[in-house]
């Protein structure tokens, strides 16, 4: 269940949100604000500052984000698509395609922060790693 919190403090890209009822969302949580255009402004939580604040970092522009706006905890962690259907595609920091070759379909999505892979399931031998970033393509090998 979604929890509600209200914008304290909006300093750049670092904008404060207060939890009135003390449950406040963990660090990484990804917290929404419903803009004018119907499109939604992108929060993660940094710091848990105290009094029922946390720190967040907006992950988009933040002009017009004013003192007192709703936002909401969506209770999960910012995760982006990932797959062999996302190689070639441009994406925001969000995940959402940027690049206009339409809807990007995928079976997977993964948190941006999790833990690395354990030992075992890392590979010992030179192999090439294909990014798909062109330009660390081509200058990976060197």
């Amino acid at each position: 269940m979604a929890e509600f919190g209200k914008v304290t403090q909006v300093m750049g890209a670092v904008v404060d949100v207060t939890f009135e009822d003390g449950n406040l969302p963990e660090i990484m949580n990804s917290l929404e604000i419903s803009r004018d255009d119907n499109s939604k402004l992108v929060l993660e939580v940094a710091q848990h500052l105290g009094d029922s604040i946390v720190r967040t970092i907006a992950m988009d522009t933040t002009d017009g984000i004013t003192r007192g706006e709703k936002v909401t905890d969506t209770g999960a962690h910012i995760s982006v698509p990932v797959g062999p259907e996302t190689l070639g595609r441009l994406f925001d920091v969000l995940g959402n395609t940027i690049d206009e070759k339409g809807e990007l379909k995928t079976k997977s999505r993964l948190p941006i922060h999790r833990a690395a892979p354990p030992h075992d399931e890392q590979s010992t031998t030179r192999e090439v790693l294909v990014t798909g970033i062109k330009v660390v393509d081509l200058m990976e090998p060197y």
